[in-house]
C-alpha cells in the first residue's frame, strides 16, 4: 500500500497562510517590545553537543531531546528542545558582560514528546532573560515583559488571564528540616497534587511541624491575600519563610504588576513547583480561560551558566507563538487580509502608483493574465483602474469585482 506522503508526525503540523500571518505579526509586534525595553535579540543554533544543551535542567530535558552523531566529531548532538540554556551559554562564555545582560530570541524547538495532549513537538518558542541582577526588580521586569507579550498577541482580550506566582525556596525550606526525605520525590508529589502519596512520602514524619507545613502548602492557592494570610499561619515558626511570602507580596503589590490587575488575576500557588530541577526561587506561570496548559511560563534559575564559566544571577520566561496562535483563533478569529488589486502592465506609472501604496502599508497584488482566485483569507475591496488616461484606486462596490 502506498504510504501517503502529505502525512505529518504526530504533533508535527503546517502553519497555513492565515496561521502564518497571525503568527509572523506577532513576532514581530513582541520582539519590538523587547527590542524598546532594551533587549538584545541572539540567534543561538539549533544542534549543540548534548551535555551543553542539558546545562541546568536537571534532567527534565533529557527525555525530550533528540539525538544523534556528529559525523564530523563522532560527539552526541542534540536538537534543541529548549533555548534557555544555549541564552546560558551565550550570556555566559560569549558576551563576558559584567553588568546586566538582557537578551530575547525566537526561533523553533524540537521534542521527542508534546508538553500536553494537543500541544505541538515543534514549539516555536519566544522569550526574554535577564542575566546579572538577583534582586527581586529583574523578577517583576520578566512578569511585567510576559502579561505585556499575551497583551500584544491578543490573549486574555475576551477573558481575564491568571498569573500564579510560587516560590521553590519555601519546598526547599521545609525539606531541609526533613533530611531524609527524597526531595525530587517531595516535588514530584507537590507537582502531581498527589495529597495522599505526598502524605505516604512523610508519614515517618508526622510529627514534626515541617511535614505538617509542607502537606498545608499544597492548600495555599487562589487569590494572592487570601493564599498569603493561609501561607503565614502555615509558615509562623519560619522566619525565612515569611521573608520568602514578604517578596512575593512585594511582586503582587508592584506597581509594574498591579498594571495589569484589570485584565490579570494575580494568585498565589505554593504547590506549583513546576521546573522544580530548574527554578531555584520565584517561578510563575501565565493561564488563560478554557485552557489547562499554562501559556507563559518563566522564572529564576541563578548560577545555571556556571558551567560555561560565570554562575550569574538569571530569571526570565518563554512563550510558544504556535499555542498563541491557536488561542487567538479560538478568541479572536483574524479577518480576511484586505488587498488592493492591479491589472498585469508593464506600464511605469502603474508602477510607481503601486510603489507608493505599498511604501504607505498597503497590499498591492497584481493579477496575473488569466487569474481570477486570490487566495485563501484574502478579500479584494479596491481596483487599480485606468480612467482619463491616469492609474487610480477605486472601491469595489459589485460582486464581479472581487
Amino acid at each position: 500500500m502506498p504510504m501517503n506522503r502529505w502525512l505529518l508526525p504526530a504533533a508535527i503540523s503546517d502553519l497555513l497562510p492565515a496561521q502564518a500571518r497571525v503568527l509572523e505579526e506577532m513576532r514581530r509586534a513582541i520582539l519590538d517590545c523587547y527590542r524598546r525595553c532594551g533587549y538584545e535579540m541572539v540567534v543561538p543554533p539549533l544542534i549543540e553537543y548534548l551535555d551543553s544543551l542539558l546545562i541546568g535542567s536537571g534532567g527534565d530535558l533529557e527525555l525530550k531531546t533528540f539525538k544523534l552523531v556528529d559525523q564530523l566529531s563522532g560527539r552526541t548532538l542534540g536538537v534543541r528542545a529548549d533555548i534557555t540554556p544555549q541564552v546560558a551559554r551565550i550570556d555566559a562564555h560569549l558576551l563576558h558582560a559584567r553588568q546586566v545582560t538582557r537578551l530575547c530570541y525566537c526561533a523553533s524547538v524540537l521534542r521527542t514528546r508534546p508538553n500536553g495532549l494537543e500541544a505541538s513537538r515543534e514549539p516555536i518558542q519566544i522569550g526574554a532573560e535577564i542575566y546579572g541582577h538577583a534582586g527581586l526588580e529583574a523578577d517583576i521586569e520578566a512578569i511585567d515583559l510576559l502579561l505585556q507579550s499575551l497583551a500584544i498577541a491578543g490573549i486574555g482580550a475576551t477573558g481575564r488571564l491568571r498569573l500564579d506566582l510560587c516560590d521553590l525556596g519555601l519546598v526547599r525550606l521545609l525539606l531541609s528540616d526533613l533530611p531524609d526525605v527524597q526531595e525530587d520525590d517531595a516535588f514530584a508529589l507537590l507537582q502531581g497534587r498527589d495529597l495522599p502519596g505526598l502524605r505516604q512520602l512523610l508519614e515517618p514524619w508526622a510529627d514534626r511541624p515541617a511535614a505538617a507545613a509542607l502537606l498545608e502548602l499544597t492548600q495555599c492557592f487562589g487569590p494572592a491575600d487570601a493564599a498569603l494570610a493561609r501561607a503565614r499561619q502555615a509558615l509562623a515558626r519560619w522566619p525565612k519563610a515569611l521573608a520568602v511570602l514578604e517578596q512575593l507580596e512585594r511582586v503582587v503589590t508592584s506597581p509594574r504588576v498591579a498594571q495589569h490587575a484589570a485584565s490579570v488575576e494575580i494568585a498565589i500557588d505554593l504547590a506549583d513547583v513546576r521546573g522544580f530541577r530548574y527554578h531555584t526561587g520565584l517561578s510563575f506561570a501565565a493561564y488563560a480561560e478554557r485552557h489547562a496548559q499554562a501559556v507563559g511560563m518563566g522564572g529564576r534559575y541563578d548560577g545555571v551558566g556556571a558551567v560555561f564559566g560565570r554562575a550569574r544571577a538569571a530569571t526570565g520566561f518563554s512563550l510558544d507563538l504556535r499555542e498563541l496562535v491557536e488561542l487567538r483563533e479560538v478568541s479572536q478569529p483574524s479577518a480576511p487580509t484586505r488587498i488592493i488589486a492591479a491589472p498585469w502592465s508593464d506600464d511605469p506609472a502603474l508602477a510607481g502608483l503601486i510603489g507608493e501604496l505599498r511604501a504607505a502599508g498597503e497590499i498591492v497584488m497584481q493579477l496575473l493574465p488569466g487569474q481570477t482566485d486570490h487566495g485563501p483569507d484574502q478579500h479584494i475591496d479596491r481596483m487599480i483602474e485606468i480612467e482619463n488616461g491616469r492609474w487610480q484606486v477605486r472601491e469595489c462596490t459589485r460582486r464581479e469585482d472581487r
